[in-house]
C-alpha cells in the first residue's frame, strides 16, 4: 500500500493546521497557495524564516527564454527551455520585538495556526512569539482580489500579551529573488526605478535580456500602508521598504495593512506603470472590511455555480474543493492570452504556460461549469498559435502542424529528447477539444472556420509522420513516447495511432461537412492519401487476451501487477534508474484506456472491461493525470470500489501527496480530475453524441453528491442520493436528454430511483 502524507486537517472548507511543520514547510507553503488568476503565490511568510523553504511569486504571462543546458545536442532541440519566473516578493514584512527579529525557524513560538479559506481565498496565520522579554500574538491575514486583479492586501495585526514591546515592521518591495531551476544560476530580474510618492512607494523591475528575440517584461509593484502609527520610508540598495515602530504595553494591540497593486507590461507600458500604480493604489482607497466583503461576494458567484457538495465524506469534499479553488485561482477565463499552466502560481517546476492535459482534462470541466466563451478562448489561444506550431512541424522536418509539449509563446520550448520529438500524442488531444467543444455546445462557428484550419494542419502532419510497411501492407507510426513516460521511443503506440486515424478522419467528415465555409483547402490527392491511412492503420492487439496492445513489444516484457512491488521502492521514478523503469512492464498512466475514455463510444463494454482489467492492475498512477481517467472507467464498468479509490487518489493527489512531489508545487492541470471523476464517472454524464445523459451511481459511503452543470444555454442541478437521482432544470429551456438509457422532457425537474446495480452504458 502506498504512502500517504496528510499535514492538514480535514475540513469541508478550509485547509488548517496549528503545525509549523518544519521538515515539510515547502508541502505546507505549496498547499497553501493563493491566486487570482493574475498573480499568485506559495504560502509563503510575510516575516523572515531562514528554515528550509521555497519563495515564490508568479505573475501570469511573465516569463524567460532560459537557454537550453544539455550534454549533448541535438538537431530540432528547442533553443530555450521557458521558465516560470519567481518574480518581485511583495508580501514582505519583516518583524522586530524589542529589536529581536522575529524568524519561526529559530525564534521561540506557541499557538501557531495556519488556515486557508476556500470559500474566499483568505489565508490567516497566528502565533504567539517569546522574544526580548515580551510575549505578541501576531496575526496575518492576505487576499488577492479576484475583483480587482492588481490589488494583494494583507493586514498585520499585533496584540502584546506580556512585557513591554516595541514592535517594529520592515514593510518591503524585493527584486532579489531568484529561480531555483535556472539553467545558468541567473537572476532574472533587473532593477529600473524606485521611487516614493505622497503615501506610497513603488519598485519597478525588467527581465534580463535574451538572446532569442523575446520580449523583455516589465513588473511595477507599488505599495501604501495604513497604519495606526507613522511610518519612517527606509530605502537602501537592494530594497524599497518602509518601516513602522509601535510601543505596546500589554493588552495593548496594533494593526498594519498593507496595499500592493502590481501592474505589468503585458497590458501596460513600463513608461506608463508607476502612475498608474500609484492611482490604483489611490483608486483601491475602500476599508479592509469592505475589499474582504467584495471577495466573498465575487467568490460566492463562482461556488453558487462549480460547487460539488459530498454528504457522509468530508476528505471527499475537502479533496474537490481544494481542487477547484486552486484551478480557479490559477484561471477563470478572463484573459484570452493565458492558459492554464501545470504548476499554476504554486511553484516553477516543469516550466511552460501549456500543456495538453489542458485540451484533455480542463477542456471537459471548464465546459461544465463556466461560460462557454471560456473554452472558446482555449481553442483560440491554440488557433492564434497555430503558426508556430507549423514552425515545430518544421523543426523536425515534418509538414503540417506539431502543437508543443511546453510553451508559453506556441513555440516548443522542452529539451528532453524523448518528450520533445516523440510525445506527440500532444497534437492529438488539441483536435479533440475542438470535438468536445462542439458536441458539447452545439457550436459549430468555432469548426468552420479557425478549427478547421486547426484540424487540417494537424492532419498534415500525421500524414507526414507515418510511414507504409510493405511487408505489413500497413501504415505505422514508429519512435514515439505515449502518455505512459515510462516508455520511450517504441513502436506502434496503440493510442498514438488510433489518435493519428481519428483525427484524420474527423478532419475530413467536417471538411466535407464545412467545406462552403471553410478557409482551408485539402487537395483530392491529400484527401485520398487520408483516407488510405485510417483504412489501413496498423493497431497492436492481441485476440487471445482480447485487448489492445500498448505497443510492439509490451506483451514481451515481464508482466508484474503493482502488488508485486515492493511500497518503499515507490514512486519509481524517486527510487529506480530510468533504465529500469523503460524495462519493466510498469505503467505511469495507461495509454490505451486514455484512448477508450476519449472515444468511449466506439467500443463495446467487454473491450473496456478486457482491457482495464488487463492494464490498471500494472499501473502505478505516478501521473498525476491517470487516476481520473480510471475513475471514470471504473464507474462505467460497476467497479465502484475501484472507482472510489481512483476518486480519492485524484481528489486528494496533493492534499495527501500521494507522489511525494507536491512540495515543489501543485499539479493545476490534474485537479479537474477530481470534477471528472465524480461527473463523468459516478453520474455518467456523456455528451459526445450531440444528447446529454446520464446514468449516476452513488459510492457507498456517500449519503449524497451533487453539482450543476451549464448545457447549452441551460443551468441545470444533478443530486444523487441514495435512493433517487434529481435533475432540476434551472435555468433556459425544456429539453431532451438521456436518464438510464430512457429519454426524458426536461421541463421544470425529474425524480427517479437511484439504480445502485451495474450501470446502464
Amino acid at each position: 500500500m502506498e504512502k500517504v502524507q496528510r499535514i492538514f486537517e480535514i475540513d469541508p472548507w478550509k485547509i488548517r493546521t496549528t503545525q509549523l511543520d518544519k521538515e515539510n514547510r515547502r508541502l505546507q507553503e505549496s498547499l497553501t497557495s493563493i491566486g487570482n488568476g493574475y498573480m499568485g503565490m506559495r504560502g509563503n511568510f510575510e516575516e523572515s524564516y531562514s528554515g528550509d523553504h521555497h519563495q515564490g511569486t508568479y505573475l501570469a504571462g511573465i516569463w524567460y527564454p532560459d537557454k537550453t543546458r544539455v550534454g549533448w545536442w541535438k538537431n530540432g532541440y528547442p533553443e530555450y527551455f521557458g521558465k516560470v519566473i519567481n518574480a518581485m516578493d511583495f508580501i514582505q514584512m519583516k518583524l522586530f520585538v524589542n529589536d529581536h527579529e522575529i524568524d519561526l525557524a529559530t525564534t521561540a513560538f506557541e499557538d501557531f495556526d495556519l488556515e486557508l479559506d476556500m470559500e474566499n481565498g483568505l489565508l490567516t496565520r497566528s502565533f504567539v512569539a517569546i522574544a526580548g522579554g515580551a510575549t505578541v500574538r501576531f496575526t496575518f491575514e492576505r487576499f488577492l482580489s479576484i475583483v480587482k486583479q492588481e490589488l494583494a492586501v494583507i493586514r498585520l495585526t499585533a496584540e502584546c500579551l506580556a512585557g513591554d514591546a516595541q514592535i517594529r515592521v520592515l514593510s518591503k518591495l524585493d527584486n532579489n529573488v531568484q529561480n531555483e531551476d535556472s539553467n545558468y544560476e541567473e537572476m532574472f530580474w533587473l532593477e529600473k526605478e524606485r521611487g516614493h510618492q505622497m503615501e506610497c512607494s513603488f519598485l519597478t523591475t525588467q527581465t534580463i535580456p535574451n538572446d532569442f528575440g523575446i520580449e523583455q517584461f516589465s513588473v511595477t509593484g507599488a505599495m501604501k500602508h495604513v497604519s495606526s502609527a507613522v511610518g519612517v520610508q527606509q530605502d537602501d540598495a537592494l530594497e524599497v521598504a518602509e518601516t513602522f515602530t509601535y510601543d505596546l504595553k500589554p493588552d495593548e494591540s496594533m494593526q498594519l495593512e498593507k496595499r500592493v497593486v502590481i501592474l505589468t507590461s503585458r497590458d501596460v507600458p513600463e513608461s506608463e506603470q508607476s502612475e498608474k500604480a500609484l492611482a490604483l493604489l489611490e483608486a483601491y482607497d475602500a476599508s479592509y472590511e469592505e475589499l474582504l466583503a467584495e471577495q466573498n461576494a465575487a467568490w460566492a458567484k463562482r461556488w453558487a455555480l462549480a460547487d460539488v457538495s459530498i454528504g457522509g465524506d468530508d476528505e471527499a469534499q475537502q479533496g474537490i474543493r481544494f481542487n477547484i479553488f486552486q484551478l480557479f485561482s490559477t484561471y477563470y477565463g478572463e484573459d484570452d492570452r493565458l492558459n492554464i499552466g501545470p504548476k499554476g502560481f504554486t511553484g516553477e517546476k516543469y516550466g511552460g504556460a501549456t500543456y495538453w492535459d489542458t485540451e484533455a482534462y480542463a477542456v471537459p470541466m471548464y465546459l461544465g461549469i463556466s461560460d462557454p466563451t471560456i473554452t472558446k478562448n482555449l481553442l483560440k489561444y491554440r488557433h492564434n498559435q497555430l503558426p508556430q506550431a507549423k514552425h515545430n512541424a518544421r523543426q523536425q522536418g515534418l509538414k503540417g502542424a506539431l502543437y508543443p509539449m511546453v510553451t508559453f509563446t506556441g513555440v516548443e520550448c522542452h529539451n528532453e529528447w524523448e518528450i520533445t520529438f516523440e510525445e506527440i500524442h500532444r497534437n492529438g488531444a488539441i483536435a479533440h477539444a475542438i470535438y468536445n467543444y462542439t458536441t458539447y455546445t452545439g457550436d459549430e462557428s468555432y469548426i468552420q472556420k479557425e478549427g478547421l484550419e486547426v484540424l487540417t494542419e494537424i492532419s498534415r502532419f500525421w500524414a507526414d509522420r507515418v510511414h507504409y510497411s510493405k511487408r505489413q501492407q500497413k501504415y505505422m507510426i514508429h519512435g514515439v513516447t505515449g502518455p505512459n513516460e515510462y516508455e520511450n521511443n517504441i513502436n506502434n503506440n496503440w493510442y498514438t495511432n488510433y489518435l493519428a486515424t481519428w483525427v484524420l478522419s474527423y478532419t475530413l467528415e467536417n471538411y466535407q461537412k464545412y467545406q462552403a465555409h471553410a478557409t482551408v483547402t485539402i487537395t483530392q490527392e491529400e484527401q485520398t492519401k487520408w483516407q488510405d491511412i485510417v483504412q489501413n492503420m496498423y493497431f497492436p492487439k492481441d485476440d487471445e487476451l482480447g485487448i489492445f496492445v500498448q505497443h510492439d513489444t509490451f506483451l514481451d516484457k515481464d508482466l508484474l501487477p503493482t502488488s508485486a512491488l515492493d511500497p518503499a521502492e515507490r514512486p519509481l521514478n524517486q527510487h529506480w534508474s530510468w533504465d529500469k523503469i523503460l524495462r519493466s512492464c510498469f505503467i505511469k498512466q495507461a495509454d490505451v484506456l486514455q484512448g477508450i475514455y476519449f472515444f468511449g463510444d466506439s467500443f463495446t463494454d467487454e473491450e473496456k472491461r478486457r482491457n482495464f482489467e488487463f492494464y490498471e492492475p500494472m499501473t502505478v498512477h505516478e501521473s498525476s493525470l491517470s487516476a481520473s481517467v480510471h475513475a471514470i472507467l471504473a464507474a462505467e464498468l460497476g467497479l465502484i470500489d475501484k472507482s472510489m479509490e481512483m476518486y480519492q487518489r485524484t481528489a486528494r493527489l496533493d492534499l495527501d501527496n500521494y507522489n511525494n512531489d507536491t512540495d515543489d508545487g501543485l499539479h493545476i492541470t490534474s485537479m479537474t480530475g477530481s470534477w471528472l471523476a465524480i461527473v463523468q464517472g459516478f453520474a455518467q454524464m456523456k455528451t459526445s453524441t450531440g444528447t446529454l445523459s446520464f446514468a449516476p451511481l452513488l459510492p457507498k459511503d456517500w449519503d449524497h453528491y451533487s453539482f450543476h452543470i451549464t448545457y447549452r444555454g441551460r443551468l441545470l442541478a444533478v443530486t444523487v442520493t441514495q435512493k433517487e437521482v434529481r435533475i432540476d432544470l434551472k435555468d433556459g429551456s425544456a429539453f431532451a436528454m438521456m436518464l438510464y438509457g430512457q429519454e426524458i422532457t426536461l421541463k421544470d425537474s425529474v425524480s427517479v430511483p437511484l439504480e445502485q446495480e451495474e450501470p446502464n452504458v
